[in-house]
C-alpha cells in the first residue's frame, strides 16, 4: 500500500466543490493508496505524471520513493491538462542547467 500526499492546490480545489463531487474525488484519491481507479500514464511533456478520473474531474498525480504517491494538481478535464502542462513548462524553464561536473548553474 502507498502513502499519500495531496498538493494544496488538490486541497483547495476540493473544497470549492459541490458535496457530491468532493465526496467522489475524495474516496477515489483514497483508493490510489491501492493503486485503484481509473488511472492512466500521460505522456509528451507530462510523462512521468498519472492521472485519476473520476467523472468530468482529473486528479494528477506522480509516484516517489520510498511507496508515496503525491496528487499535485486537480481540475476539470476541459483545462486540467493544459493548466499542469504550462505550469510544467514554467517550473523547467525555471530550473538550473546541470554543468559538466554535475554542479547546478542559473543562466
Amino acid at each position: 500500500m502507498y502513502n499519500l500526499r495531496v498538493s494544496e492546490q488538490v486541497e483547495l480545489f476540493l473544497r470549492s466543490l459541490p458535496p457530491g463531487p468532493k465526496h467522489a474525488l475524495k474516496e477515489a484519491i483514497g483508493r490510489l493508496a491501492k493503486q485503484r481507479g481509473d488511472l492512466k500514464a500521460l505522456e509528451t511533456n507530462l510523462s512521468g505524471y498519472w492521472r485519476l478520473r473520476v467523472g468530468r474531474y482529473r486528479v494528477l498525480f506522480a509516484y516517489e520513493k520510498p511507496m508515496t504517491i503525491v496528487c499535485v494538481h486537480a481540475g476539470e478535464r476541459s483545462l486540467i491538462y493544459e493548466v499542469f502542462g504550462a505550469m510544467v513548462r514554467e517550473h523547467l524553464e525555471q530550473a538550473p542547467d546541470p554543468d559538466e561536473n554535475g554542479e547546478t548553474n542559473k543562466n
